[in-house]
């Protein structure tokens, strides 16, 4: 139990578990009084060399006053930290605050410290100091120090590198022979960018070290066939796993050596030699033993499949949380619990940890689920239709979240990012935990391969099992949010399969312009009919007519692909006479050879019911492996971007379904063709493929946040700091928000209260006319349908006789809060909006004001900051965009000016987290020029920490 010291509580947010670069946990805390001992043992391990480097002189021993001094801290102006790993220090570090002259020194004034490091000689490399120095930096922050000073030794490059590598603005100096560093706080593109990287690094890393271990053990094999753990021991078997198997059993007899073949022991402490993944099948009240075991054994990760946890109810949860302290105590990571297991299909592992009992075909596609009955299900669709069916692809890897106690999809996201044998992401999500992060990862995947999501539980609450952070966005802003990143958004698990095999194995369509082609007009039709409803633009379908031979058919695609005015081809087939006969193999090779000869356009094939064609297709075209087969390089890359070629598998390969060997590889070069039993399917992935193919040619130029000068953002902080001083959260007063939102150069007209005849008659004079009467009262506020609004008072007689009609209509002016403001230009009246959800972070809306955004949901959304580019697609995103653009006649509208608009809030947003939330309503939009008529702001303290602090994993 921690306690607090000297001045201040402890802090215990401060406290988090980091992924280091090794891919092992760590936990960094505070350093308190009742560390002296740890202390004392973790500077007895440290090496001579580093004693120098930390003190500049031989320091063979720490003095009482020394472990006072280093483990009593305020908390404000003195701090340590320490990274750990079960009870044991494995590094720290410390600041102190200093003034003028690098005396030590206390209060605000005092910007500036002093830091040091030290870390175990045995766990210098991993990482250790870097994310010390991240987490020392953001407390530091927090605690109003803006600069720190290290003074270091020549000698020290390792600790050298370190500050010059975590990317702030430094000054660097040489006095007396020592290296001084100074360097700024506040987090820069670059140290940004280097904290990413850094994480990408780290969490890849340990997701790695669970789907290609060198050693597994499976921990709860049954002594009698059947049973879960024994299951997963006989499929990593079976599926031809090239590293070291174990089977570990507490109840196997004295003497018993192997289990199924395999080397069985009764404790995985027993096991002579290392073991890197364990997988864990025994009941949950067993398992903390488990992992105690596997902890002293130095195991590196852990795949739960036992049940039991939170999907069971509160003690669950509180089960699964001590699960996951426990792990990270030891520096391991947790997939699980409840999972169904992994599979790594790469020849150099061949590992089956999971309850499928067949290995899925090798191929190129990832795919996630946190649902284990889903994972069975796309793993059948994904066997069925990449091995006899479409000749298209397999996978690459299969994680099972179960609970997503620990790794998540997230985690699993920087893995695949570099792998180099996954060139499609598909993800089955049942929740997000963190969206924000979620989305930044997002979009850097999607920027270098495809990544394809569908949720469930999206009318509802997740699963019990998953810890979720709430949010206060509907899930239509979530998925909106979601294909802003990048994310190729789909509804059903038949769709995730249909996009995935045709983004594997096709190249992406330049544009939205289909060419179909076919031996049925009405196939061709029901095509065309698809293609306008998904927004592509298809042309006339072209009849080969019944009687069209295989060469027709080449000759037709062959022109198709030709024709620059296509992006993409549509083939649509009926059954032939004859069924499976030469003809329909003929046809399969017409069809490859034709796409071969422009392997830069996507061909898809719709086919009703014909299993000759899909079949031969299959066998022309697969990737899939074949007993035998030489390995050869991979084709051309198609949308994600290769590193090197995977290689064939062995003997081993599965056969197809009807237990025919696997088809032999596809000509170098040449893209399988994906086929598809309804033209609505077929066109729903090209659909989804164009729209991902723009997202990429737009994401090469994302635009940039533009800098306005007459921006006042210390005259904002300033008003900020002094209204928040006076509460926890508030809504701005009208007059305080003018004052806020003109800082940022947005001028909402004054609305002048009106409680009587003569006060409205005196702010029209004030104002000029003419003038608006309006009813502010919560029921009738941007409610002009309602009849609270008079327009257009020309002058005091027109506002007399306006303002006893309201009051006559709907109540006293106590009721009614009427104001007057002078009339702005007429235009459209639109709402912008800005929010900062807990969950998905701060986010810019806008759409039409009145009925259009509130009874039909047409609001846009873009994560802040927004670009000038995502300004302009959010104006014209809505339905009803055409309103602004002169629809019918009308005058087109002062869009320009709407989006800068927009750009300026965003900016306010972005640089004051303090601004948790800000309507605009209504803005109106004329021909020339924009009117802010109404505005709202709220404020709130800011996070302690953002998506821009240091890295942390999940708290538990």
């Amino acid at each position: 139990m921690q306690t607090s010291s000297d001045r201040h509580e402890y802090p215990a947010h401060w406290e988090a578990d980091v992924v280091l670069r090794d891919g092992g946990t760590a936990r960094i805390r505070p350093i308190t009084a009742d560390d002296a001992e740890r202390l004392v043992s973790f500077y007895e391990q440290v090496s001579d060399e580093s004693k120098y480097y930390r003190f500049f002189a031989p320091y063979p021993r720490l003095s009482a006053k020394d472990v006072h001094r280093f483990t009593h801290h305020d908390f404000v102006d003195r701090v340590g930290l320490a990274a750990t790993v079960g009870d044991e220090f494995i590094g720290t570090v410390r600041y102190d605050r200093i003034g003028a002259g690098g005396r030590p020194a206390t209060g605000a004034e005092a910007d500036e410290a002093e830091v040091a490091f030290l870390v175990q000689d045995a766990h210098q490399g991993r990482g250790v100091a870097s994310a010390l120095l991240e987490h020392i930096a953001a407390v530091a922050r927090e605690r109003g120090i803006r600069r720190f000073a290290a003074e270091v030794l020549p000698a020290n490059t390792k600790m050298i590198k370190v500050f010059t590598d975590a990317g702030y603005t430094q000054k660097r100096s040489f006095e007396d022979g020592v290296v001084r560093l100074e360097f700024g706080l506040e987090p820069t593109d670059r140290s940004l960018a280097v904290q990413y990287a850094r994480e990408q690094r780290a969490e890849a890393r340990s997701v790695q070290r669970l789907l290609a271990p060198g050693a597994v053990a499976v921990i709860g094999t049954g002594r009698t066939p059947g049973g879960v753990g024994r299951s997963i021991l006989g499929n990593i078997r079976d599926g031809g796993y090239t590293g070291r198997l174990y089977a570990v059993n507490g109840a196997l007899p004295e003497g018993q050596k192997e289990l199924d073949g395999v080397p069985a022991f009764r404790s995985v402490r027993d096991i002579d030699g290392p073991v890197d993944v364990a997988v864990v099948a025994v009941p949950a009240e067993r398992v903390p033993e488990v992992v105690a075991d596997c902890g002293e054994h130095d195991v590196q990760g852990l795949v739960v499949v036992s049940a039991g946890y939170a999907e069971s109810g509160p003690d669950g949860r509180e089960r699964q949380r001590a699960l996951v302290r426990q792990a990270r105590s030891y520096g391991m990571r947790i997939i699980g619990p409840s999972s169904f297991g992994v599979i790594n299909t790469s020849p150099e592992v061949r590992l089956n940890a999971s309850l499928a009992p067949d290995m899925p075909r090798a191929g190129r596609i990832g795919l996630f689920a946190q649902s284990g009955a889903i994972g069975v299900a796309l793993l059948s669709r994904l066997h069925r239709r990449g091995g006899g069916v479409t000749g298209v692809t397999g996978l690459s890897t299969f994680v099972s979240s179960g609970n997503r106690a620990d790794v998540s999809g997230n985690d699993v996201l920087q893995y695949w990012y570099e792998d180099a044998d996954t060139d499609v992401a598909l993800m089955y999500l049942e929740s997000i935990g963190n969206p924000r992060k979620f989305t930044r990862l997002a979009r850097r995947t999607a920027a270098a391969k495809p990544l394809v999501v569908v949720q469930g539980a999206r009318h509802g609450a997740g699963p019990r099992g998953h810890a979720v952070r709430a949010t206060q966005l509907p899930h239509a802003t979530v998925s909106a949010l979601l294909r802003q990143a990048g994310v190729i958004r789909v509804d059903t698990i038949t769709d995730l399969v249909d996009a995935g095999l045709l983004l594997a194995r096709q190249p992406l369509p330049a544009g939205p312009r289909v060419a179909i082609l076919g031996n049925s007009e009405s196939l061709g039709l029901l095509t065309y009919d698809a293609c306008l409803a998904e927004g592509l633009r298809p042309h006339p379908p072209q009849d080969l007519t019944t009687a069209a031979s295989a060469a027709d058919f080449h000759a037709a695609l062959s022109r198709a692909l030709a024709d620059d005015s296509s992006d993409a081809v549509v083939v649509t087939a009926i059954p032939s006479v004859g069924e499976g006969s030469v003809g329909d193999a003929a046809l399969a090779e017409a069809l490859r050879s034709a796409a071969a000869e422009q392997p830069t356009k996507p061909v898809l094939v719709v086919h009703v019911e014909l299993g000759g064609l899909a079949e031969a297709l299959s066998a022309a075209t697969s990737t899939a492996p074949q007993p035998g087969a030489a390995s050869g390089p991979d084709p051309t890359p198609r949308t994600g971007e290769r590193v090197k070629p995977r290689a064939a598998a062995d003997e081993g390969a599965p056969a197809d379904e009807k237990g025919a060997p696997a088809p032999a590889p596809p000509p170098e070069g040449t893209h399988p063709i994906p086929a598809y039993p309804a033209a609505e399917r077929a066109v729903r992935a090209l659909a989804q493929a164009v729209a991902y193919g723009q997202w990429r040619r737009d994401a090469a130029d994302p635009g940039k946040v533009p800098e306005y000068e007459d921006i006042d953002e210390r005259g904002a902080a300033a008003l900020i700091e002094g209204m928040l001083a006076r509460g926890q959260g508030l809504t701005l007063t009208t007059e305080a928000t003018c004052g806020l939102l003109a800082a940022y150069g947005v001028h909402v007209h004054r609305a002048l209260p009106a409680p009587t005849p003569d006060a409205a008659a005196e702010a029209a004079r004030t104002l000029g006319h003419p003038v608006a009467l309006k009813a502010t009262a919560p029921h009738l506020r941007h409610r002009a349908d309602l009849g609270g609004v008079r327009l257009d008072l020309a002058d005091e007689e027109q506002l007399r006789r306006a303002y006893a009609e309201l009051t006559e209509l709907f109540g006293s002016p106590e009721e009614l809060r009427p104001v007057v403001q002078r009339m702005a230009p007429r235009g459209v009246d639109t709402v912008v909006r800005a929010v900062i959800d807990p969950a998905a972070g701060a986010v810019l809306s806008f759409g039409l004001a009145g009925a259009a955004s509130q009874l039909l949901g047409d609001m846009a959304h873009r994560l802040i900051p927004v670009t000038d580019r995502d300004a302009t697609s959010l104006v014209r995103s809505i339905r009803t965009a055409p309103l602004l653009f002169g629809w019918r006649g009308s005058a087109p509208v002062d869009t320009p000016a709407l989006e800068e608009l927009m750009l300026r809030v965003s900016r306010l947003v972005h640089d004051h987290p303090e601004v948790v939330a800000v309507t605009l309503e209504p803005v109106v939009v004329a021909p020339h020029g924009i009117s802010v008529l109404g505005a709202s702001v709220r404020l709130a303290p800011p996070p302690a920490r953002d998506d821009h602090g240091p890295r942390t994993l999940p708290a538990y």
